[in-house]
């Protein structure tokens, strides 16, 4: 347990609309369903209770900012400083003129897949396949089934840590292959993305043929992060770790999956240290057979 900061927080900040929480678990923050407390979690109202939170809030207390928890992996000693979850009021979707949808950073990136759908608006299907946020599309460049965040994102905003909110085109946001160099501090609160014309029906199905793909392909009804490795260039990293013997390796309860290598999986009692240290052992084996150093694509965070 940590000590609990929220009365301070409160008398610095009488006008905070937002909810806190004192050592708050964060196992059901997140898809692994582990890690230890946050010392604060923070609920937000709007973008404004979340820059005026940032104003006031020590430069020096640690931020982590949680979408869906599909892409991270909370050590078990849990978060010292302040988590802060992106709820209802960052979750509209809306379509607007010019083949544009408008989405806050807390949206499920298939809710915007499916208003575009719906709308006619082609090119982004590729979402459905991303079991995430916008926020972490935007975070990480986002892809999957051919398309990518960069393909489509015309303009996001986002919130400083020092609560001054801000914009940045797509060029701005300097997307290279799963990453963003937009700084680390900032939050991004809402995207503007841009399709193409085309048929309800057919990126419906397109869609569904997403969802099929990812059910026959992956682990999807399970406890996991989704892909573990980065893809190395010009290779496919779930083709190393099988290469290299791990596909079903387990630790405890953690396991690579027998579907998808590049899937770990929690079968029900790991700590996030079984699971971190399982991905370690795979970079070690996949180092030793190949030569290649793999690179987490999942986030680990937290207190070992």
């Amino acid at each position: 347990m940590f000590s609990d900061i929220t009365a301070e927080l409160r008398a610095a900040m009488p006008e905070l609309r937002g909810k806190l929480d004192a050592n708050a678990p964060t196992a059901p923050l997140s898809w692994f369903r582990t890690g230890g407390p946050a010392q604060v979690l923070f609920s937000p109202v709007d973008t404004d209770d979340l820059a005026y939170f940032l104003q006031h809030l020590d430069r020096h207390i640690p931020v982590l900012v949680v979408g869906l928890g599909s892409n991270l992996l909370i050590r078990d000693g849990g978060w010292e400083g302040i988590v802060i979850r992106l709820g209802k009021g960052f979750s509209e979707v809306s379509v607007e003129p010019g083949l544009r949808v408008r989405a806050g950073a807390g949206a499920p990136d298939v809710k915007v897949a499916r208003a575009a759908a719906e709308a006619g608006i082609a090119g982004l299907s590729f979402l459905r396949g991303i079991p995430g946020t916008i926020g972490g599309a935007l975070r990480m460049n986002g892809g999957a089934y051919g398309g990518e965040t960069k393909d489509v994102l015309v303009e996001a905003k986002g919130v400083t840590r020092t609560g001054e909110v801000v914009s940045f085109t797509n060029a701005q946001m300097g997307f290279t292959y799963r990453h963003s160099s937009v700084p680390e501090d900032v939050i991004f609160t809402e995207a503007v993305f841009e399709g193409r014309p085309g048929n309800p029906d057919e990126i419906l199905a397109e869609m569904n043929a997403i969802t099929e793909a990812r059910s026959s392909t992956q682990p999807v009804n399970t406890r996991t992060g989704g892909s573990t490795f980065k893809n190395p260039p010009g290779r496919k990293a779930w083709e190393l770790v099988d290469a290299a013997g791990c596909r079903g390796l387990r630790i405890g309860d953690a396991q690579v999956s027998e579907m998808h290598c590049n899937f770990l999986i929690n079968h029900g009692s790991a700590s996030a240290a079984d699971i971190e240290a399982l991905g370690e052992e795979v970079r070690r084996r996949v180092r030793e057979t190949s030569g290649v150093e793999l690179e987490w694509e999942i986030k680990r965070v937290g207190r070992a």
